[in-house]
């Protein structure tokens, strides 16, 4: 063998066994519960609720109310301050409004109009 190779497979050093204590001594302050393998292995579903996506209409008026409030509002936080509070004049959340019907995108669209702004007041 050369000196500059290394074996394929390098033997495999195990330590000696030793006795495990009889007793456990009072200064041992292992718990029951270390002793407890977990049943299950653990993952993330959790966070995963059994909810259906939205409609492709519906997704759709919810993506673009969304863009229009961005652009209309001056930018994220204020688009999405407006969105998600209740408005009394439109008569609920306006994203809910709007995702839910056509109409209910035209009547929270022309109020994001109307918060513009620059917009004209009436």
């Amino acid at each position: 063998m050369n000196s500059r190779t290394k074996p394929v497979n390098p033997p495999v050093r195990t330590a000696p066994a030793t006795a495990a204590p009889a007793e456990p001594s009072s200064s041992d302050t292992k718990h029951a519960a270390d002793d407890v393998t977990p049943t299950r292995a653990r993952n993330n579903n959790h966070f995963r609720k059994n909810r259906t996506p939205l409609a492709r209409d519906d997704a759709k008026r919810q993506g673009d109310i969304s863009q229009l409030a961005f652009l209309t509002m001056g930018g994220r936080d204020p688009a999405v301050e407006f969105l998600n509070s209740e408005n009394s004049a439109l008569g609920g959340r306006p994203l809910a409004l709007a995702t839910a019907s056509a109409e209910g995108f035209e009547q929270v669209a022309a109020a994001i109009r109307a918060l513009a702004p620059g917009a004209p007041t009436s």
